[in-house]
């Protein structure tokens, strides 16, 4: 891709791991750093490091050894950590449930889009004193989706472009009736974790997507009740051994100098600011400028 030397973004790529993935192999002059955000502290520190030259974040989505719940996730300050550090694009891992039957544990899925059920967490860094409304039609960056497509080609790990990602509230499963429905409604996989991240990414200008590892059937599926706590923890296990393959061979594709993202990613807020600069609340607008520095200082 030719860049516009005036345009030029030299990429911070982040990661953020799903459950069983709480490191990336392979990083050099690795620093774990704490970073506070005006939105409170994220999951855990973030480990800073590079790879074959990249800049590269990475964030342990429920903290290393797995202590946060999904709706206790501070999923604010996790991606303004991100924004704060500099990341550019978000490579998303995220353990699910399969709601298909051609989408069996083990297989990799490049989420396209999403349904939100979730409704217990702030879904917005925007609010009373600063609105904004921002388009997440399609909330996953093509450009990091074909460049995880390339390289699990590559690699020969079973995957799938395209599928929507059902996000509940949990922390329990799903009732076998909520499974059938999500099936009616045409959803590839159940998780419950990836929303408001993506939300909040766009918000955030960053671009974003989200890579989909299947552990399981959801409890719509006849064998599911005969699976083992061991099986799924033997496929987490090699999902995690995959994706941090995975990221490995994408952190240096994505990590090359561009010009600005194709779908538009890093210019989400151009048009949605709705409060008149003299009408914002001055106290939020500085929070805001952690993740939305931008388009406030446009007016």
């Amino acid at each position: 891709m030719s860049t516009n030397p005036a345009q030029a973004v030299q990429p911070v790529i982040g990661i953020i791991g799903g459950s069983g993935l709480y490191e990336i192999a392979g990083l050099e002059n690795k620093e774990w750093r704490k970073v506070e955000t005006p939105w409170g502290a994220p999951s855990d520190e973030l480990l800073f490091g590079t790879l074959d030259g990249v800049r590269c974040v990475f964030l342990p989505r429920h903290g290393r050894g797995h202590p946060l719940p999904p709706s206790r996730l501070n999923y604010r300050a996790n991606v303004a950590a991100m924004k704060m550090s500099g990341v550019t694009d978000i490579v998303s891992l995220s353990a699910v449930g399969s709601l298909r039957e051609e989408l069996p544990p083990g297989h990799f899925v490049i989420v396209d889009q999403f349904i939100d059920r979730s409704f217990a967490r702030e879904k917005s860094f925007f609010d009373t004193g600063c609105v904004a409304h921002v388009s997440v039609a399609d909330p996953v960056c093509p450009r990091i989706g074909d460049v995880a497509q390339a390289k699990l080609t590559e690699m020969g790990i079973a995957h799938t472009r395209g599928g929507t990602y059902l996000v509940m509230e949990g922390p329990q499963f799903s009732t076998r009736a909520e499974s059938e429905l999500y099936r009616q409604w045409g959803c590839s996989v159940i998780g419950m974790t990836n929303m408001p991240e993506a939300k909040l990414a766009r918000e955030a200008e960053i671009c974003y997507a989200t890579v989909a590892m299947v552990t399981d059937y959801d409890c719509w599926h006849q064998d599911h009740d005969s699976v083992t706590v061991d099986a799924v923890v033997r496929v987490m296990k090699q999902n995690a051994d995959h994706a941090r393959a995975l990221i490995k061979a994408m952190i240096p594709a994505l990590g090359a100098p561009r010009g600005l993202c194709p779908a538009g990613c890093d210019r989400a807020l151009e048009y949605a600011l709705i409060t008149a600069p003299e009408a914002r609340d001055p106290a939020l607008v500085s929070k805001l400028e952690a993740v939305a520095s931008r388009v406030l200082k446009a007016g």
